[in-house]
């Protein structure tokens, strides 16, 4: 059965989706753009510090349900620019002492709200 993930730890959803969803098994996160809980875009900080913000978004999503980076299966991580990828990635690569989840990454060409990068995850519950 589905449910619904919500938490003020991380920002709130701005349109027609929550921030996660859950069957029990599986928790799939909604795309986290680089926003503050306050909800301030931080569209104009480097590709590093917007990726750092998207992961602390996952992580709280994740930690509201009792959980940590260490459940994700994988990401799928979206950038405006594919030629920011090794700084995404260098960033990235912080959250993850060993045994990182399975990963996609996107030219997208333009994410929401004028963002550098958006990073979506699922993660077991079980």
């Amino acid at each position: 059965m589905k449910r619904t993930i919500s938490t003020d730890d991380a920002p709130a959803a701005v349109g027609a989706y929550s921030q996660a969803t859950t069957n029990g098994d599986l928790l799939i996160t909604a795309g986290q753009l680089p926003l503050t809980t306050d909800g301030e875009l931080l569209d104009d900080e480097s590709v590093a510090d917007q990726t750092r913000q998207c992961m602390e978004n996952v992580e709280a999503i994740l930690e509201s349900e009792g959980l940590s980076i260490d459940d994700l299966l994988k990401t799928t991580v979206f950038l405006d620019d594919i030629d920011d990828f090794d700084e995404f990635n260098e960033a990235y690569s912080e959250f993850f002492d060993e045994d990182p989840p399975a990963r996609s990454a996107v030219g997208a060409g333009a994410v929401p709200k004028g963002a550098a990068v958006e990073i979506e995850a699922i993660a077991t519950t079980t």
